[in-house]
Order: C-alpha cells, then sequence, then structure tokens
C-alpha cells in the first residue's frame, strides 16, 4: 500500500445563508475541504468522509500544518491506494465542518457584520446543520448521491443523519464506534469538560482573542477528560499500569505515575492546536443528536424514510459509544426491514480502536467496499 503524498487543500465559499436548526442563520462562509482519487465519469465512485471532534478535512496523505511541520491524516491507515477505501477505486472528499478551527468559517474567523471574530457570538451548530452543509458542497462538485458516507464516533453520527436528510443522495452509510444519541453520562463528560474552557480566566466569554491569550487551562483539563473516556480501562492498565515516573512517590501534587504525564502531555499539546470556542460547539453537537427526538423517542420511526444500505461497526470495550448502542441502531434498520450489516469487534483499545489497524476491523471494511465497488462496476455495465 502506497500513500498519497502531500495533499492540498481547496476552499469553497458560499454566499446563500445556510439556516441552521436552531432558527439562526449563517452567510458569507467558507468550506475547507480535501479529495483524494479520481471521479469517473458517471460520478457514482464518491465516497464523503465525516471527521470527529477534534479532526478535520485532513481525512488521509500527508499535509503541512501551520508550524510548518508535515503530519499525517487522521483516517490514513483506512483512506489510500491499496487500502479498506480504495483510492484508486474511489473518490473521496473530507470536509472541516462549520465552526471548526481548522480552516472552514468558525468562532475565529471575522464575522462580515463586524469585521471581528465571531467568537462566542458564533452561532450553534448541530450534526444536521454539517450535514445540510455538506450536501451543499457536493451540490457544487456535482455529486448528486454518493456511493458512501462514511465515518466513526461523531463522524458516524453525521453519516446516520444523511441517511433520513438525505436519503436518496447515498447508496450506503458506513456507520463506526458511533450512536443514536448521548447517554446521561457522556452528555455529563461534555459539560465537565466545557466547565473547564468557560470558567478558565483568559476565557472572557468567548472573546478572548481580542485579549490576546488562551484558555489554555481550560483547554488541558477537557482534552484530558475527553482522552480518559476514549480509552478502555485494559488499555490504559496495559500501557501505564500504576508506573510511577520517577521510582517512588513524591509526596506532592505534581506528576507521580506514567499515566498523569501522558494526559498532561495530551492536554498540553491540544491547547496549542485547538480553539475554546469550537471545543464548546462541537461537544453541544455531540449533545443535541438524538433522531428519535422529534418521532416520540422511537429511532425506528426516525429511520423509517431511510434508503441506504448499513454497515455498523462498534468495539467490544469502547464504553462511550457501547455496541449496545449500535445494535440500537441494527433493530430499527432491521424493523424497517433495511439491508444491514453488523460488526462487533473483540478490540481492547476502547473508543479509539475506531482509527487503530484492528486487521478485524479493516478487512470487515474492506470487504464491505469490495461490495461497493462490484455494484458501481454493474451499474456502469447495465
Amino acid at each position: 500500500m502506497s500513500s498519497l503524498g502531500i495533499v492540498t487543500p481547496q476552499s469553497m465559499h458560499f454566499k446563500t445563508p445556510l439556516r441552521l436548526s436552531s432558527g439562526a442563520s449563517i452567510a458569507d462562509y467558507t468550506l475547507v475541504y480535501e479529495t483524494y482519487g479520481t471521479l469517473n465519469a458517471d460520478r457514482s465512485n464518491a465516497v464523503l468522509v465525516c471527521h470527529a471532534l477534534n479532526a478535520s478535512h485532513h481525512v488521509a496523505g500527508m499535509y503541512v500544518g501551520a508550524d510548518g511541520k508535515k503530519s499525517v491524516g487522521w483516517w490514513d491507515n483506512m483512506v489510500g491506494p491499496g487500502k479498506p477505501l480504495d483510492t484508486d477505486r474511489f473518490f473521496v472528499i473530507g470536509v472541516n465542518n462549520l465552526g471548526s478551527c481548522f480552516g472552514s468559517t468558525g468562532p475565529m474567523h471575522p464575522d462580515p457584520a463586524t469585521g471581528k471574530p465571531y467568537g462566542a457570538s458564533f452561532p450553534v451548530v448541530t450534526v444536521e446543520d454539517w450535514v445540510r452543509a455538506q450536501a451543499r458542497l457536493a451540490d457544487e462538485l456535482g455529486i448528486r448521491q454518493f456511493a458512501a458516507v462514511m465515518g466513526g464516533s461523531l463522524g458516524g453520527m453525521q453519516a446516520l443523519s444523511w441517511s433520513m436528510l438525505f436519503p436518496d443522495r447515498m447508496r450506503h452509510a458506513i456507520v463506526i464506534a458511533s450512536t443514536p444519541k448521548l447517554s446521561a453520562q457522556n452528555i455529563a463528560f461534555n459539560d465537565v469538560a466545557r466547565q473547564a474552557i468557560l470558567t478558565d480566566p483568559d476565557f472572557h466569554g468567548g472573546d478572548f482573542y481580542a485579549h490576546g491569550v488562551v484558555p489554555r487551562n481550560g483547554l488541558r483539563v477537557a482534552r484530558m477528560i475527553g482522552h480518559i473516556t476514549y480509552l478502555s480501562d485494559d488499555s490504559m492498565a496495559e500501557k501505564f499500569a500504576r508506573r510511577l515516573r520517577n521510582g517512588d512517590y513524591q509526596f506532592g501534587f505534581g506528576i507521580d505515575f506514567e499515566i498523569e504525564s501522558y494526559l498532561r502531555y495530551q492536554g498540553d499539546k491540544f491547547s496549542e492546536y485547538f480553539d475554546a470556542n469550537t471545543y464548546l460547539l462541537i461537544t453541544k453537537a455531540l449533545d443535541y443528536f438524538d433522531p428519535a427526538r422529534e418521532h416520540g423517542d422511537d429511532l425506528t420511526r426516525a429511520l423509517a424514510q431511510t434508503e441506504a444500505r448499513f454497515l455498523l461497526v462498534s468495539f467490544t470495550t469502547d464504553w462511550r459509544f457501547s455496541p449496545q448502542r449500535s445494535r440500537e441502531i441494527v433493530q430499527a434498520l432491521v424493523n424497517n426491514k433495511r439491508k444491514v450489516t453488523y460488526a462487533e469487534i473483540d478490540a481492547p483499545h476502547g473508543h479509539d480502536a475506531f482509527l487503530l489497524e484492528d486487521p478485524r476491523y479493516m478487512n470487515t471494511v474492506r470487504a464491505y467496499y469490495e461490495r461497493i465497488w462490484q455494484e458501481i462496476a454493474q451499474r456502469r455495465a447495465a
């Protein structure tokens, strides 16, 4: 398998206002995206990959960061030549969502009405808002129907939302390590993380840009909380156990254990590149996702209008988005007599397993895309 090499982002500007779920609108916004592979003549091989909380349009290949360093796309093990989502066959699109801090219009960008950064005034966005914005981008690219829409975690919510909002614009939905709605425990974790940011003295009500500061402490704690939920107890035990950093207790409140060192490192790194307002927005979008809410809390009714075929994948040690939540989606689809494939992978890595290279997981996705490719070939031959 070869690499895609350096990939150059593209951008598209939209003048027409996008009405949001909150009732607010946003106009004069830009979406940043990347594409990999070649769109075929009948535009039947396009795949949309939706990103999770702290990811971006940099799905695969190499990109040059703001610091001039080269980094690899967040799903490079999944997407590329000869990989499960094979860019020698498929035309893959990764879009950076509205409200992000990686290029698409977000809180750190100027509000056209004031010329100052949106900051806290950037409207709250939902998963459905992102999907509608992605559909506009697809329109501009001339893609009427995706061969598949795929995502993990929050990206899986977007793939599921696509199947409900635009049922005729996708043939397959690939939903990995996701959920039809957050549990109370998940909402609680998100709120604690948000409170860490909101109460940081450097947050300044969201307008910290004007003060030339960053609420780093809040971002650090938010990331540490989040990172704990991405790992399983087994994976933490294997990586860190109760190993001491300096061989003995220090009898203070600094770093004693390796796990403390690891979490603080992750928090420090995150605070260097992620925007605090973006973190608030994205975690709120996670909280608000609940498609069954408008259907009497009946997920079967919520999914009744779907037309796609589905692949769902969950991981046994993922306690944030447990297999039970994927099974709820599977059951609702079965109730609607939809074609659905479900794989529950016995993996020790927790929620982060969807980003890792478990052979059973990768082979499952590879086999599913092989089926999609055969369908495309049959459609073109007919």
